[in-house]
């Protein structure tokens, strides 16, 4: 190891001691051995209350092991080492662990996924020390505009790609319609980053909505792990909604969703983003899961294969249920697709010692994923490359309740599998 490395390295660590970061320096060089690794750092809520994002982890990293193990660059066959952290489903930690990815284990990509509290803070590490980043599971706003970005500007070394407020709003919308209900619409949104961008004044659901001829009760901010919404009822009640929609934790909707039972609120649609995408969350409100519905980001019946394996989104997705013996969940595809995309960005970037020659490559992207293509150059940001979403709802047959998609106005290419059906 070269002198210049050695001085790098103890530089770093002695500003990640002091909670100082370090931009601008440059990185060691590889030392090459006949077949040289590429660390890659992953940070994921593996334990905490967005611990259903990162379910399928071990199951994707495993799948692609073989995958990464021979990544071709400019003649050269590399191995993608994936580094895995934990954040605990807490930004602070997200960060910790991020700095520690760049600063100790001197990764040459981090990547990210689980909602903005995983993402951002891990985008932001990246930022600051000069490291190529890429992360999803986040729709872009509560990542870009929750990062301070300006769409002028944008960033230099962090893109994501996921789809945006726009995207669900639509599919709610659509959904909506569908059902033919009272346009009241109850507002169920936390003061966290998801939360503070679904119910923006400006850039959330209130302006869309009331375009539309739906009127939004919007009873303010409410904490993460709260345990009473006697309030939110009672203004949904007053008000006279008859749909309720909103972002939140999974331990949130169940405690507002068994006391708006407990307190005779029925809504007719009930459209919650995050908290139901796991078939473990929905199962677990009983009968009562029965009928919810949700954004679809990925399934089994997108028509969309890797650009690693070659596996379709139904192998992927069954291939899950046979190792684990659980339900597929919509994750799977956004892990999977996300090493797709590390991959791709490893093959053609023009010299991996090079954090820039790294960086530049990324923005370059064009692929076909397992989650649909991926590409920096068509916006709507900078740094934001958007996928198809679809949405649907949570359907009991043969005993189990199945995610089907009932809408898919926006992303027609993605099947239709089943008609919505009201509440009750």
């Amino acid at each position: 190891m070269t002198n210049k490395a050695i001085g790098r390295r103890a530089v770093l660590r002695g500003m990640a001691a002091t909670g100082v970061a370090a931009p601008g320096i440059l990185r060691s060089t590889r030392a090459y051995a006949q077949n040289p690794v590429v660390k890659v750092g992953f940070v994921t809520p593996s334990t905490g209350p967005l611990a259903g994002f990162a379910e399928p982890d071990d199951y994707v990293i495993d799948g692609l092991r073989s995958a990464l193990s021979a990544v071709e660059n400019n003649g050269k066959s590399h191995a993608v080492e994936i580094i895995k952290r934990d954040s605990q489903s807490n930004p602070n930690r997200a960060a910790e662990v991020a700095a520690q990815l760049i600063l100790d284990d001197e990764v040459d990509i981090i990547t990210a996924a689980g909602t903005p509290d995983t993402t951002n803070p891990t985008a932001d590490q990246a930022e600051l020390n000069e490291v190529p980043c890429v992360t999803s599971d986040a729709p872009w706003q509560p990542y870009f505009f929750g990062r301070g970005g300006n769409p002028a500007v944008g960033f230099e070394y962090t893109y994501h790609f996921f789809w945006g407020l726009e995207d669900v709003i639509a599919n709610f919308l659509d959904l909506w319609n569908d059902a033919g209900v009272a346009r009241k619409v109850a507002g169920l949104f936390p003061n966290d980053a998801d939360g503070n961008a679904w119910g923006d004044p400006e850039l959330g659901f209130p302006k869309p909505l009331a375009a539309a001829g739906f009127e939004l009760t919007d009873p303010g901010r409410f904490q993460p792990l709260t345990d009473d919404f006697s309030s939110f009822i009672g203004a949904f009640k007053d008000a006279g909604c008859e749909i309720v929609t909103g972002v939140t934790i999974p331990p949130d909707f169940a405690t507002f969703w068994s006391q708006a039972a407990q307190q005779d609120f029925r809504p007719r649609v009930a459209t919650i983003g995050k908290a139901l995408l796991f078939p473990s969350s929905v199962e677990a409100l009983g009968d009562r899961g029965d009928g919810l519905t949700s954004e679809i980001w990925w399934s089994p019946h997108h028509p969309f294969s890797s650009s690693l394996t070659g596996a379709t989104a139904k192998e992927l997705a069954d291939g899950y249920t046979a190792r684990s013996g659980r339900p597929w969940t919509q994750p799977i595809g956004f892990k999977h697709a996300m090493f797709e995309v590390v991959a791709d960005i490893v093959r053609r970037a023009g010299d991996l010692d090079d954090p820039e020659a790294v960086k530049a490559a990324i923005p370059r992207t064009s692929l076909d994923t397992i989650v649909g293509r991926v590409d920096w150059s068509s916006g709507p940001v900078r740094n934001v490359s958007k996928t198809p979403l679809v949405a649907g709802q949570w359907q009991r047959s043969g005993g189990a309740l199945n995610l089907e998609i009932t809408t898919n106005v926006h992303a027609p290419e993605i099947p239709v599998t089943a008609e919505l059906n009201l509440l009750g």
